[in-house]
């Protein structure tokens, strides 16, 4: 669901906008449809006895002193009366304190429903979106926007809409029963109020603007720490620890200034409001104490009047702090919609057999792939990949070598298309693979990393990741690529718990369980990239034992620096700056004496 279309700065916007903003969160709302209605109707005993309360002790005083009041009261005595007023009381307070309860109860557990949905939308979309937006946005900039701008968003609605619903229906009802007792004391009262929106208005959007900054600066206060948290290692071994600690400083005393900023003008608020409260309070003392001279009123109305002065201002408090809710709430829903507004990998799927279950790819054709004139560019003319035009022949085993920033690790991510084509096509047995949906590419391909990435989780499901495969199959599957012995002599075999990353594993165990991942997937292309560099010895014995089974009957590409572990592939492709410069076999490419001889002649004399 997309939350809205447009973003802009808060400084630009408009009321209209803000409006705008909430209005895009209704479809969230309409999934509990019955309990905001039972929330909003709940609000009307609530302000009805609320209202009421000091007209029942203005009533209590005027029975003291044997002033007027109400025509039942009369014909009884004054013990009697006030006995009867301390029940009215007590039933309103009774009232005001179960109706809140359930009301309260009600608005959080709705706010948060909405907030897990708004989470999981947020969450779907983010894992969705390309590679090229995660390597362009620091990690602690997302978590800040999974965590505390949607909890911010859903204050709104836990608290902020219902609350200052709550609000005006209470003020309201105060002002309809105030006229109802006196009309001069209800327009001074009323003429009160102008001043105290007009300031509120404007602090709230001063409040606005640090908030946004404020945010922002917590950003980047959790990608630095999360960057440190991550790199630990290194800022131990290289003794970065003072300099790092004087960057978060500075970060988080960037922090603290606009939060400091953000206090001060919610401060602001409340000062102002209690000020004025006292300035409605001796208004109504003065002008009320003429009317008593004047015997216009009597002193159980004047009373009335001071706590409703009173209680007139404390909705508006309230409505302030709500206010201010709402202002982080929108700074939220604009920062989230920056990130819902970034365009996911496309959805739209040229399809050729659109009402077939039947794959576009077929594993018996064995994987022929072709790059037609292929140019990429990260940036703007700033090509990595210079047309590159080959065929990798069904079944033939081909290694890509050449100079670091050659163009290698590219030509992978577009065969997967966690990038697209600047210009040229990709095809894979004669389909253009924009043709084919990327959840059935990229399980044909298996991708085998230089660094292997291992979820917080038994082993099992490291090497499922969320499949439904049996066991046999998880067996099958680690004894083709030579690693059940090493998962059975874990303390609880495949049921072994992995730390985060795979923290209790070596790198070469981790390395194992990647390729265990890729066999039982049967993927029809393989893809190896720097795949066995992290290996010691034994462990790569052990692997290109599997990976004599593996790449049987598969198209296979292979990256290595390590020019010795590519001489049996069946042809050998060069790269030089994202071009193709050199092709062919191990003993060819060395009777050519070009830019491949230099390379291997450099590693033996290296070794």
């Amino acid at each position: 669901m997309k939350i809205s279309s447009k973003f802009n700065k808060p400084i630009a916007r408009s009321r209209d906008n803000d409006w705008r903003l909430v209005l895009s969160l209704l479809p969230y709302a309409r999934l509990y449809n019955k309990t905001l209605i039972l929330s909003i109707i709940l609000l009307i005993p609530l302000s009805i006895s609320g209202a009421i309360q000091p007209i029942i002790i203005g009533q209590s005083v005027s029975l003291l002193r044997k002033e007027p009041s109400w025509n039942f009261l009369e014909n009884v005595s004054i013990d009697q009366a006030l006995q009867i007023l301390a029940i009215i009381l007590a039933v309103t307070i009774v009232i005001r304190l179960i109706f809140a309860s359930i009301q309260g109860f009600l608005v959080q557990k709705v706010g948060q429903e909405i907030t897990a949905s708004v989470r999981e939308d947020l969450f779907t979309h983010v894992t969705s979106l390309p590679i090229r937006f995660f390597e362009k946005t620091p990690v602690g900039k997302l978590v800040t926007r999974l965590t505390s701008d949607v909890e911010a968003l859903g204050e709104v609605f836990a608290s902020g809409a219902i609350g200052v619903l709550s609000d005006l229906i209470y003020i309201l009802v105060i002002i309809v029963t105030i006229f109802t007792l006196q009309w001069q004391l209800s327009l001074l009262l009323i003429s009160l109020l102008v001043p105290v929106t007009g300031l509120i208005i404007y602090f709230q959007k001063q409040y606005r603007k640090a908030n946004y900054q404020a945010r922002e600066e917590l950003s980047k206060l959790n990608s630095m720490l999360q960057e440190n948290v991550t790199g630990v290692n290194v800022v131990q071994i290289f003794q970065r620890e003072n300099y790092n600690v004087e960057m978060f400083r500075k970060i988080n005393v960037g922090y603290r200034n606009e939060v400091d900023k953000t206090i001060f003008h919610d401060s602001a608020i409340s000062a102002t409001l209690e000020w004025i409260a006292l300035i409605a309070i001796a208004g109504v003392l003065w002008l009320g104490g003429l009317f008593i001279l004047q015997d216009k009123i009597n002193y159980g109305t004047l009373l009335a009047f001071i706590l409703y002065a009173r209680r007139l201002f404390n909705p508006l408090r309230q409505f302030a702090d709500k206010f201010t809710m709402f202002q982080a709430g929108f700074t939220a829903i604009e920062r989230i919609n920056e990130l819902k507004n970034e365009p996911i990998e496309s959805r739209s799927q040229i399809v050729a057999y659109p009402h077939s279950k039947d794959p576009i790819i077929s594993q018996k054709k064995g994987g022929e792939i072709r790059f037609d004139n292929v140019f990429f560019a990260y940036k703007n003319d700033e090509y990595v990949l210079k047309n590159l035009d080959f065929v990798i022949q069904s079944g033939e085993k081909v290694a890509l070598v050449g100079p670091t920033g050659a163009g290698k690790s590219s030509i992978i991510k577009l065969l997967c298309r966690l990038y697209e084509p600047t210009q040229g096509r990709i095809l894979i047995d004669g389909i253009d693979i924009q043709n084919i949906p990327r959840a059935e590419l990229r399980r044909y391909i298996g991708v085998i990393l230089q660094e292997t990435f291992l979820f917080a989780g038994d082993v099992k499901r490291n090497i499922t990741l969320g499949e439904n495969y049996s066991f046999e199959q998880i067996k099958n599957s680690a004894q083709l690529t030579n690693i059940d012995r090493f998962i059975e002599d874990l303390p609880q075999g495949y049921d072994t718990l992995l730390r985060e990353r795979g923290a209790n594993l070596s790198g070469g165990q981790k390395q194992l369980l990647a390729f265990a991942r890729v066999a039982i997937r049967n993927p029809g292309i393989l893809v190896l990239d720097e795949a066995t560099s992290s290996l010691d010895v034994g462990t790569e014995s052990l692997i290109q034992d599997a990976l004599i089974h593996l790449l049987q009957e598969r198209t296979a590409i292979i990256i290595a620096h390590r020019l010795s572990t590519i001489r049996d592939v069946d042809r050998i492709l060069v790269l030089k700056r994202g071009q193709l410069v050199e092709t062919g076999t191990h003993e060819a490419l060395l009777k050519l004496d070009g830019l491949y001889a230099s390379l291997y002649k450099l590693q033996m004399l290296g070794n």
